[in-house]
């Protein structure tokens, strides 16, 4: 029993691809590319998890751990090479709440549970239903989490230890005009060369020039010491009982969830961007099994960085190596090269974010919202603003149900008939859309009992039964014509149509037929099945 259950987990899983270069071929030219790429999204990968260990309460470290874990696994079996993960500021705003009331080490527990489901997420390949997600969400995301990520850097512009207090006068110009130089030079190095990644150049020149000049700026070193060792493997110190469960199931189940959606469109974007397809079965489980294993080495857990990815994309990583050296140089960082790494001005991590809110933000979506339906422009426009004011996961689910209301009720709209009388009498109803909860009452309006001779054929050629809701149609429908003394039949049922009357019981079969559309088979109604209410 246990081998076959075993046997059919793990037929479930489709075998990973898990070429270092599935689409490229290996030359020096690429490699350094790939390397130097790596190094840019290191660099930028500093702030931000110092930033979101802030912002879920726990050791700057923790967010650091974190980004170098989830960031190493998910490059190396993850579903979409050229990706970046590691600690997100979508994750982090959930865990603050857990980390304030019940400790650090709540959280880690919580992170392992919540990498589970995403392994189990995976082996259901409940990734597919991204595909459920319509474009002008799409284009909300990606609008919404530009603004989000240009928004977190204005954090940058913060004295350090300040209290809160903004930068003013000279300090604010000189970081302004920092910033303002980091972009000029990632905006004009791909017209000079392309031997050295953009965003890296930026960060390069603008930290010479501030080490140089000796300028007083905000530094990496204000946020936070990035000095540590090696992550030490640390079993979660909590009780192992069903009220330890009840707290952390929620906070698991929602940070899965946020994760494998932030994932799942970042690899659906970088796709496009790249023009090539992704796993997405595959990404879940490299997210679960990077998050099982940052929970029990004192990380925050993670998904998928769209930000940081841009800068891999935008710098020319295509390959696992770029996001493979990019933690192990993050490593590096922690143990080796600290100091260093803390003299880097945040003016320049704060241009490099800024090119990439440029470069994310669909600046098309605004030409086209006068010239798409009504409701897709509602669409963008509604998820851009739930992304911003509430969180990622929120944003594309109230998108996903908005589009799905718009479409269910324009195909409820569809539904008509063509009506004509045999040669023997009979009414036939030519049905025309689709039956479903959306258009069950414009269904039963086609229809005049009273009026209508005693046979009636409903013919569903151009039609089908979709669910509980039509089927009660049907039926309150045949009863009525009962209620006076006529006959109703369907004709032109398709096999999945023809399946579900039978199932429910509604169909009356007096001989062998086949449910074709080519074979005009009439069916009588059984009533009383599901009830008229």
């Amino acid at each position: 029993m246990k081998r076959a259950l075993l046997a059919a987990f793990a037929s479930r899983i489709d075998k990973p691809d898990l070429r270092w270069m599935p689409d490229e071929g290996f030359s020096l030219g690429r490699l350094r590319i790939e390397l130097l790429s790596g190094l840019t999204v290191a660099l930028a990968l500093v702030p931000e998890a110092v930033a979101f260990a802030f912002v879920a309460g726990v050791h700057p470290l923790v967010g650091l751990y974190a980004a170098f874990i989830v960031g190493l696994i998910t490059a190396l079996i993850g579903g979409r090479p050229g990706m970046i993960s590691g600690a997100t500021g979508a994750l982090a705003v959930v865990m603050v709440a857990l980390v304030a009331s019940h400790g650090v080490e709540y959280l880690f527990a919580t992170v392992v549970l919540m990498g589970i489901f995403q392994i189990l997420a995976g082996v259901m390949h409940w990734g597919k239903f991204i595909r459920l997600v319509p474009h002008p969400v799409m284009l909300g995301f990606v609008n919404g989490l530009a603004i989000v990520i240009f928004m977190a850097q204005l954090g940058q512009f913060k004295v350090p230890g300040g209290g809160g207090e903004y930068l003013s006068g000279l300090p604010l110009y000189t970081m302004l005009g920092l910033v303002a130089l980091t972009m000029a030079v990632i905006w004009g190095t791909p017209r000079l060369t392309r031997v050295i990644p953009a965003p890296l150049a930026g960060i390069l020149v603008v930290a010479a020039l501030v080490i140089a000049l000796g300028l007083d700026v905000p530094r990496v070193g204000d946020m936070a010491s990035i000095e540590g060792g090696l992550p030490q493997f640390h079993v979660p110190m909590v009780p192992l009982t069903w009220e330890t469960l009840k707290i952390i199931l929620p906070y698991s189940v929602i940070l899965a969830a946020i994760g494998l959606i932030e994932s799942l469109l970042t690899l659906n974007l970088v796709g496009e961007i790249t023009g090539k397809r992704g796993g997405a079965s595959q990404e879940c489980i490299a997210q679960g099994t990077a998050n099982v294993v940052t929970g029990f080495f004192g990380g925050m857990g993670g998904c998928a960085m769209i930000g940081q990815s841009m800068i891999n994309v935008k710098s020319g990583g295509r390959t696992r190596i770029a996001a493979v050296f990019a933690a192990l140089c993050l490593l590096g960082f922690i143990l080796f090269a600290s100091p260093l790494i803390e003299q880097i001005p945040l003016a320049a991590l704060v241009g490099v974010m800024f090119m990439v809110v440029i470069g994310t933000f669909a600046w098309n979506s605004i030409r086209i919202l006068a010239k798409v339906p009504l409701i897709d422009a509602f669409v963008i426009v509604l998820v851009t603003v739930v992304t911003v004011f509430e969180d990622l996961a929120v944003a594309v689910v109230v998108g996903v149900i908005v589009s799905a209301l718009a479409y269910a009720w324009n195909n409820a709209k569809r539904i008509h008939a063509k009506v004509h009388v045999t040669p023997e009498g009979a009414k036939v109803y030519q049905i025309q859309g689709p039956l479903f909860f959306g258009s069950t009452d414009g269904f039963a309006e086609l229809f005049d009992p009273k009026a209508d001779p005693a046979m009636v054929i409903v013919d569903f050629d151009d039609s089908r039964v979709v669910d509980q809701s039509a089927l009660q149609a049907i039926e309150s429908l045949a009863a009525k014509y009962e209620a006076e003394g006529k006959r109703i039949q369907l004709r032109h049922l398709s096999r999945d149509c023809h399946r579900l009357l039978t199932k429910a019981g509604h169909l009356m079969i007096d001989s062998d037929d086949d449910p074709d559309y080519a074979l005009a088979v009439d069916y009588s109604v059984k009533t009383g099945i599901l009830g008229s209410h």
